[in-house]
């Protein structure tokens, strides 16, 4: 193989009102033609502004490349002006963005943005482009491409979004695919398909693909080789088998142990590492991982190690050697002395789940709908509804983690809503400890409210960013209790410290925090009236893998502490497996299977969670996963499907499940499916 792109000792600095800051130093990588290479790192650790910095984009965002080579088939891309590589990007080098609406122009449809690319780039009609664009939305798998190429980016889903963009960058035949998170933001059923696509459009267009994500199990999946970044450096290159095998740095040797997969003991805590990626502007000396590292000595504090060659891989770490020939180096969850995390303590056996399953209700759900009405246009007195939750019944045990599953547009977001009586609902009951919450006054629903909180998925978005930490966990304080300032105060310094954060930082604002540091604090807020029940609403989905294992260690820490019942909504399978006591599985607005944790992953009844269990990435190049085809994207709920709603994408769909809705019908112990034919 030949080489592709050939990066060499870059450094990129940023222009900031304190002066230059370096974002990434002495980062050295290669990619062959036709090779896949993953970028893999915590947020912060440099894989974007690496990407960026080979398409030369960090020019439009005060970046400068202050030293080093990009090399792409022997053209160098840092001294090429701006007006040569608009040239080069969408012919030889193409980018896939995490998100996709901010990629397309909104004014435009997506047929003129793709003609556009190809027709500045090559030869042709308007009319061979055009042809050209529809015959690269079929093959990226967007059904009735001639009418997609006429609609707006918004009128598109997330995946169909993400499929164009796709066919966008492929355009114009690049050598270079970079593709920055593109899975991070979907379902695991359309990541598995994307991911699927990559893979045979890498083979046909023969492609390089520079691939950027947190997930190591889709780094296993479809990397060559694997690259990991810490604060701005390369500390690790392998082989996919290499680096799964046996990492070689305790960074990379953390992220494989932090991965929550299906063959993890829920009854254990799930492994972290410990604090959080440091700032660029506040770098530590010596190896910038050694506040982090269990195995740091005083050399690592002083001295930055080398990426160097040890066993046939890069690394950058001073006791590689040594480390890697321990005893316990190989094993997933290290049990060693005071150079290892924690010890790990047991949070619930088996037969306290159990009980679970039969005890009490704290939420009674009966026949729950929230439907959304809309107009077919100004005058029209035809209502269409779109059916958020349609005919909901569940209940949620006092002491329990309720899981709840599914893909976007399935309904979970707006059932938690409803719950929680943030919306009306159309019909139905929520009865909360035997009291229908629906008939309510303001004052008792005010009076339910201090013992029901939630956490939300962004935590930056869900605060005042001009509050300090003490005004925005006091909130619930000054308005449920009778407090004066200074006891106010000490409460929040006393939640402070029960969620892991400093007392002092009291006076921070939400700006100055890591991710997972701003989601404690949601977590302390939400816990602040000491409430029975609490809505997560994808509350550890952004964030990395590392920092996802510390908040859900310390949620389920906090419900034995605090006798805490949730509801914990995610599109993270492994994690929901692992924080939860039962399951329930939701598409188009309805429940289709509930079961307890264990049973719903090891024997699922509906198809629909088959194909959502066997969409997982495996953290595993040696295994292969079962891949259940699941076709199209989830339907308009505003005109579902007759019959089973999941009969268009199921492939045991039978003339009976176009015709008929199946009902929820228990098929074992606490194990309860909508199908008609369960697949037990």
């Amino acid at each position: 193989m030949t080489q592709l792109l050939d990066i060499q000792h870059l450094s990129v600095d940023f222009n900031t009102k304190k002066g230059l800051l370096r974002a990434i130093t002495d980062v050295s990588l290669t990619i062959q033609a036709g090779e896949t290479v993953c970028l893999v790192g915590e947020s912060g650790s440099g894989k974007t502004i690496t990407s960026k910095s080979v398409m030369r984009l960090i020019d439009y965002e005060n970046g400068i490349i202050s030293e080093g080579n990009i090399m792409l088939n022997g053209i160098d891309l840092v001294a090429m002006p701006q007006k040569e590589l608009r040239s080069l990007r969408g012919k030889k080098m193409a980018m896939i963005f995490q998100e996709p609406m901010a990629a397309f122009d909104p004014v435009f449809t997506i047929g003129s943005q793709i003609v556009e690319v190809i027709m500045t780039h090559q030869q042709g009609s308007r009319s061979k482009a055009w042809k050209h664009a529809v015959y690269l939305l079929q093959r990226v798998g967007i059904p009735e491409p001639d009418i997609r190429m006429k609609q707006y980016p918004n009128e598109l889903s997330g995946g169909m979004l993400q499929r164009a963009m796709i066919a966008m960058a492929l355009a114009c035949g690049p050598e270079l695919l970079i593709a920055d998170e593109p899975t991070t933001a979907l379902d695991v059923t359309i990541q598995a398909q994307i991911l699927q696509l990559l893979q045979e459009l890498k083979t046909e267009f023969n492609m390089s693909i520079l691939l950027i994500t947190h997930d190591m199990g889709i780094a296993a999946e479809i990397a060559d080789r694997i690259i990991v970044m810490y604060a701005g450096q390369v500390v690790e290159q392998a082989t996919v088998f290499q680096l799964f095998e046996q990492p070689h740095h305790p960074y990379t040797k953390g992220l494989l142990q932090s991965i929550t997969t299906m063959d993890s003991d829920r009854s254990n805590k799930l492994y972290s590492i410990e604090g959080s990626i440091p700032s660029l502007s506040d770098l530590p000396t010596g190896c910038r991982f050694h506040p982090r590292c269990p195995y740091a000595t005083e050399r690592c504090v002083k001295d930055n190690p080398p990426l160097q060659v040890v066993n046939g891989r890069l690394t950058a770490c001073w006791h590689a050697e040594v480390l890697v020939q321990c005893k316990d180096w190989s094993q997933k969850h290290l049990k060693v002395d005071s150079l290892d995390a924690p010890a790990i303590e047991v949070h619930a056996t088996s037969e306290a789940r159990e009980e679970l399953v039969d005890g009490d209700n704290l939420f009674a759900i009966e026949g729950l709908s929230k439907f959304y009405p809309i107009r077919n246009g100004i005058l029209s007195r035809n209502k269409t509804v779109i059916r958020a939750v349609d005919d909901v019944s569940l209940n949620i045990r006092k002491g329990e983690t309720f899981g709840l599953v599914g893909e976007s547009g399935s309904g979970k977001s707006t059932l938690g809503r409803v719950i929680l009586q943030l919306e009306q609902a159309t019909s139905g009951r929520v009865m909360y400890q035997g009291r229908d919450l629906g008939n309510l006054n303001a004052t008792g629903l005010r009076e339910a409210r201090k013992n029901m909180q939630m956490i939300f998925q962004d935590p930056y978005s869900s605060v005042d960013p001009r509050w300090n930490v003490g005004d925005i966990i006091g909130e619930p304080l000054s308005v449920h209790e009778d407090l004066n300032t200074k006891e106010r105060r000490s409460r929040v310094e006393e939640l402070l410290e029960v969620v892991g954060l400093d007392r002092t930082w009291v006076d921070r604002y939400p700006h100055e925090f890591s991710g997972g540091q701003r989601q404690r604090i949601g977590i302390a807020r939400a816990i602040a009236l000491h409430p029975e029940f609490i809505l997560a609403d994808e509350a550890v989905s952004a964030l990395d893998v590392s920092v996802q294992s510390q908040i859900v260690n310390l949620m389920q820490d906090l419900q034995k502490e605090l006798n805490l019942t949730y509801l914990f909504i995610a599109h993270g399978l492994n994690i929901v497996r692992h924080i939860s006591d039962r399951i329930g599985v939701m598409y188009l607005g309805k429940l289709v299977e509930i079961a307890p944790s264990e049973a719903l992953f090891l024997h699922p009844a509906h198809y629909y969670t088959k194909a959502l269990i066997a969409s997982i990435p495996l953290p595993d190049p040696t295994r292969t996963r079962e891949y259940i085809a699941i076709q199209g994207e989830i339907p308009s709920p505003a005109h579902p499907p007759s019959g089973c709603h999941f009969h268009t994408r199921c492939p045991a769909a039978t003339a009976r499940c176009r015709e008929e809705q199946p009902v929820l019908r228990e098929v074992g112990r606490g194990h309860l499916t909508a199908c008609h034919y369960p697949a037990l």
